[in-house]
């Protein structure tokens, strides 16, 4: 399983949010975002409208609305614990910007032509502290909370390029 591991957490306190979302189980954190859209989503989605693409994920924002409760489900516990299927590669090829579009795009369309969350969940302690924590950070905060979490879902091959003072080399043109 490969990940993107970098964190665009701008302080302690985001780094600290980011890690308590990392220690929730996969239907928490499935939750968690169904409650932060619900709650915040207006505010945070799209981070940056003109940045996003959603042509770039015709699977993601077209097909996943097409298939069955059950599927789109799976698929969503895929993207988030990281494993190597088609869709979370789909999902993993995607900048943070179209990420957060995706989770937006799905929230947006939850109970209609995406999952819903069971009418018998109960968010646990986990999942309301997390919430309150986010609701203390700043603007700024919150979407460098939301960037890192989203970045560090799905699957890619894709390696960061080693910067300079990992190689000792610098750039050559």
């Amino acid at each position: 399983m490969t990940t993107n591991q970098k964190s665009q957490a701008l302080s302690n306190e985001t780094q600290k949010v980011v890690e308590a979302f990392e220690a929730l189980n996969t239907d928490d954190k499935l939750a968690w975002f169904y409650y932060v859209y619900e709650k915040m989503g207006d505010s945070i989605t799209p981070a940056a409208p003109t940045a996003t693409d959603p042509e770039l994920a015709p699977k993601l924002l077209g097909e996943f609305f097409d298939l069955d409760d059950d599927r789109q489900l799976a698929i969503m516990r895929e993207i988030v614990n990281r494993e190597n299927t088609e869709y979370s590669h789909a999902y993993g090829a995607l900048k943070e910007n179209n990420q957060l579009m995706v989770w937006y795009a799905w929230a947006q369309g939850m109970g209609d032509t995406v999952v819903d969350v069971p009418s018998d969940y109960q968010a646990n302690n986990p999942v309301n502290d997390l919430m309150g924590q986010i609701e203390g950070l700043d603007f700024e905060g919150q979407i460098s909370m939301f960037r890192t979490i989203v970045s560090n879902m799905g699957y890619t091959d894709v390696k960061p390029i080693p910067s300079q003072a990992e190689t000792g080399k610098t750039a050559s043109l």
